[in-house]
């Protein structure tokens, strides 16, 4: 039966969703069309379930009236608000602060999550280490691992015990900022303000949404969220479950990389302080050297040398440049945490203090000088310096912005037998979708439609374009080159192969490689010792030095005071220091030693994947699939004087194409290849263990093994010794017998892939030792192993038995890497020192691994221990330079050879020169693996 009933009250989309829900609760109903144009809803419903009243009943229920008769509803509002109830939603959401969200499942104690965030305002690696710390002792932290390079914090937390937002508000109180994802939604089926809270309060509720700003009149949402804890289908799924559409607003400036704008702004600020600081840097050393050398500097006016200007200038170059190191700083102590700011801002503190004394207090001889010039161009060059690390840091994680900007932003899918452009995010697995020539795969999937060439050399490496047909495989990104096609959907979002890809990559350039623990304990104290020596060396030369090594009788120093003598060399220890360089020796290499890798289809787990295999003396390879192509191919026909090749492997193909074996999948396909037409046979029969036998053209066809053929009483001793050749090499031979004549030989075998000697032959050059583990037996496995040229095999090993062989390999001393493809496979990978996994191969296998070869190349096992020898030798290069460093700068500055060598003191402003370069100097080596060739 089908009614219409009228429905008063409604005035939105969230109102129509709530009265066609409620309706479709009820048994019985079977179809509701609710018109908010017409305030009416065309029900169709079984009259032997329910009724129209018990229908009316559940519209009243939801809150509305119905019927030519209104009906109370709860919590009515008074008569006198007519207007406004018209004007408004009659629902509204409660919020989270009016009721908590019972509904919510509670979280199991015990359980962890993983959150990334993004950081702003790191600077060196006391910076990470302070972020480690103050989040660790939030109760509830169970792992903080900060990557200053990356700027990135990967935190793993008991959700029961502390919230995200604790953890940003523990990071923000130390003075570093937690950069946000943003977007904005167009939004459909608002009708009144009411309608814009109740978006805003069901996005609220969605774990990792920070702030919600929707704007009514213009029917827009914009979100700022946790990308980790929250994707943007969900926010639009909660959207649409309360009635209202959504749709990401495509925006060129939203769809830029995100990190990329905040490295952008971190260059903006510091080239604008760079731009004060020597703006006003050079007139004031100008001036306060003026002072000190008069005949010198004669050009230099006169008011320049004013100490009153001098200090407004400094003050000004403080106040701007310099107030990002006092700042961080004080929030850094107010949290018992140093870092590199505090160093900068005793040093140029300092100076900046002693010279407004003298400026305004008369504090007799040899305290009358002033070291205006000592601070500003302190803080010149320190600015210089984050400014050049700022540009160059930028470069080391080039591979992920590369990655990334690889991603579609658009896709264009059939609805309804139309194509529509939606957003990337809106595709939902099964949709089909339509690809042009010359654009980009938005996702993954299988195509439908059509045929083209692909290029996937952005994700394998590739430089050919790959012949893509029906029922093949497409990857996201890649570039369609030629023909048109369309594809149903397979992946989307995190799960196509390039977010996954991204996703590998982030995590291995935010883990740490264990050789970075004694940076990390270096840099964890580094400060603390720097201002020991400081004060140190302040307390010897203001006691001892200045009057042992005659200071006061030099031409450079005559006149100064002890005090003022100790404080240049104590702020010129602060200064020289550099932790910058020690916490980027590490991480800048992982990072782009990660990136290299994954720019030659090598993805990189994590840092200690990447240092262990350096170290590998063994490497075991699964035979079947990694080694071999993991499928049966025709190898060899071998014909009689009588007949030709042809004809043997015609009647070969003839006999088994009734047969579903994928040894006669070899042979049928063997033929094809060789244009031979293959007709039906009249019979077919399977002789089980021994082979098949089929009837042609009135005659009988035999193909198996030499039991099946004596059986028969066919004489075979002509093929014998072809027979044992083959099976010697490991192939599966097979004779033909036609009538009552054996015409020849069809072998089949698991063949090589392409480069699999090759690959081995290279390892071996490379003084590792190469295994072959298989469950095949040992004649066959000693066979294959012979092509290859591997001289250790370990045959006939069952699945679950491969790890016990890893452990005995392991156990006789040696470093080993297991590479394989299948899920048998698995506990191998996960028990070797270095998993690799084949990327052609199971999801099980991949996850096991710590590496993985997108390109199923086996010389890429090659190229991946070249990266990480490439990689560990650039780490272990930049810890010698950066400890270097310090461990001949901060002596010098602390004035080790004034006594000795010509008086020679390094003075505060060319400490903080070195220092700049020194960070400069990690980086730039680092930089230079770009260059470096893997293959």
């Amino acid at each position: 039966m089908k009614e219409t009933i009228d429905i008063f009250g409604m005035t939105c989309m969230h109102c129509h969703k709530r009265v066609t829900d409620a309706v479709l609760k009820v048994s019985g109903v079977l179809f509701i069309d609710v018109s908010l144009e017409n305030s009416s809803a065309t029900v169709e419903f079984d009259e032997s379930v329910t009724s129209l009243d018990a229908i009316k009943q559940a519209v009243v229920d939801a809150g509305y009236e119905v019927g030519e008769k209104t009906v109370p509803k709860p919590d009515a509002e008074t008569d006198s608000e007519p207007e406004q109830k018209a004007q408004s939603c009659p629902i509204i959401i409660e919020d989270e602060d009016e009721k908590a969200n019972e509904s919510a499942p509670m979280t199991e104690p015990g359980s962890t999550a993983s959150i990334t965030l993004k950081i702003s305002g790191m600077t060196c690696a006391a910076c990470a280490s302070n972020i480690e710390k103050v989040t660790k002792k939030l109760g509830g932290v169970i792992s903080s691992t900060v990557n200053v390079a990356v700027e990135k914090a990967s935190i793993t937390y008991d959700p029961t015990r502390v919230s995200p937002k604790e953890i940003e508000g523990a990071i923000k109180s130390i003075g570093y900022g937690v950069v946000k994802d943003k977007i904005s939604f167009d939004i459909g089926g608002m009708t009144c303000a009411a309608c814009a809270q109740n978006i805003e309060k069901v996005l609220k509720k969605l774990k990792g949404v920070e702030s919600i700003a929707v704007n009514f009149s213009l029917a827009k949402a914009s979100v700022e969220y946790d990308s980790s804890l929250v994707s943007v289908p969900s926010m639009i799924s909660a959207i649409e479950g309360i009635g209202y559409t959504a749709s990401r607003k495509v925006d060129k400036k939203e769809s830029e990389d995100r990190e990329r704008k905040a490295r952008e702004n971190e260059i903006k600020k510091q080239r604008t302080n760079l731009i004060i600081a020597v703006a006003l840097g050079i007139p004031i050393s100008l001036g306060d050297m003026s002072n000190a050398f008069p005949n010198l500097l004669w050009f230099v006016p006169t008011f320049l040398s004013d100490d009153r200007l001098l200090f407004i200038l400094t003050t000004i170059v403080m106040v701007f440049p310099g107030r990002q190191f006092f700042v961080g700083t004080y929030k850094g102590l107010k949290h018992g945490v140093t870092d590199m700011n505090l160093l900068i801002a005793t040093g140029t503190g300092a100076a900046y203090a002693v010279s407004v004394a003298a400026t305004f207090l008369d504090l007799g001889p040899g305290y009358d000088m002033t070291y205006y010039d000592t601070a500003a161009l302190l803080i010149a060059f320190i600015v210089l310096g984050r400014y050049l690390e700022a540009t160059t840091k930028g470069k080391t994680s080039e591979a992920i912005r590369k990655l990334m900007g690889l991603q579609a932003k658009t896709a264009r899918i059939i609805v309804d037998d139309v194509e529509k452009e939606v957003p990337v995010e809106d595709v939902a697995v099964g949709d089909i979708v339509v690809v042009r020539p010359g654009e980009k795969l938005p996702v993954d999937g299988v195509i439908t439609f059509g045929s083209s060439a692909v290029d996937e050399s952005m994700i394998t490496g590739e430089s050919m374009p790959v012949e893509k047909n029906l029922g093949n495989a497409v990857i996201g990104a890649t570039l369609n080159k030629t023909g048109s096609f369309r594809f149903r959907t397979t992946k989307v979002g995190s799960d196509t192969a390039l977010a996954q890809i991204i996703e590998l990559v982030e995590n291995a350039q935010t883990s740490k490689a264990p050789i970075q623990r004694i940076a990390d304990i270096v840099a964890g104290h580094f400060i603390l010792a720097v201002h020991v020596i400081s004060l140190l060396a302040f307390l010897f030369w203001f006691f001892i030095g200045f009057e042992m090594f005659g200071v006061a009788q030099s031409a450079a120093f005559a006149g100064v005071s002890p005090f003022l003598f100790s404080l240049l060399i104590s702020i010129t220890v602060l200064v020289i220091s550099c932790p910058c360089a020690v916490g980027l020796a590490t991480p800048a290499a992982i990072m782009v030693g990660t990136g290299k890798g994954a720019e030659n289809g090598i993805l990189i787990k994590g840092g200690e994947s990447l240092e262990m295999a350096h170290k590998l003396n063994t490497i075991v390879f699964d035979k079947t699939g990694t080694l071999t192509l993991g499928e049966p191919q025709l190898t060899d026909v071998i014909s009689t004087a009588s007949h030709t090749e042809d004809e043997v492997l015609c009647m070969a193909a003839i006999a088994e194409k009734g047969s579903e074996h994928p040894l006669g999948e070899a042979i049928i396909k063997g033929a094809t290849s060789r244009n031979i037409a293959i007709p039906d046979a009249t019979s077919f029969r399977v002789i089980t263990g021994h082979g098949v036998e089929a009837e042609f053209e009135g005659k009988r066809i035999l193909l198996g093994t030499r039991k099946l053929m004596s059986d028969n009483g066919i004489d075979v001793s002509h093929l014998n010794a072809s027979m044992e050749k083959m099976e010697n090499d490991g192939k599966t031979a097979m004779i033909i017998g036609l009538g009552q004549e054996a015409i020849g030989i069809v072998a089949v075998a698991d063949t090589l892939k392409e480069h699999s000697k090759e690959a081995v032959e290279k390892l071996h050059k490379m003084g590792i030792e190469v295994v072959m583990i298989t469950g095949d037996n040992a004649r066959t496995a000693s066979a294959i192993a012979k092509q290859v040229g591997i001289d250790r095999v370990l045959a006939e090993v069952l699945p679950e038995d491969k790890a016990n062989e890893i452990k005995k390999l392991q156990a006789e001393g040696k470093v080993v890497a297991m590479v394989g493809d299948g899920i048998n496979d698995a506990p191998a990978l996960t028990q070797s020192d270095v998993g690799i996994a084949m990327g052609a191969g199971t999801d099980v296998a991949m996850e096991s691994a710590g590496i993985v070869l997108i390109k199923n190349n086996l010389l890429d096992v090659v190229a991946s221990i070249k990266l990480s020898k490439l990689t560990m030798n650039k780490i272990k290069q930049n810890l010698f330079w950066a400890f270097g460093y310090n461990t001949i700068g901060i002596p010098l500055a602390a004035g080790i050879l004034y006594p000795f060598v010509d008086k020679i003191l390094i003075t505060p402003v060319l400490a903080a020169a070195f220092m700049a370069m020194s960070s400069l100097s990690v980086t730039g080596n680092t930089l230079l693996m770009k260059k470096s060739r893997i293959k």
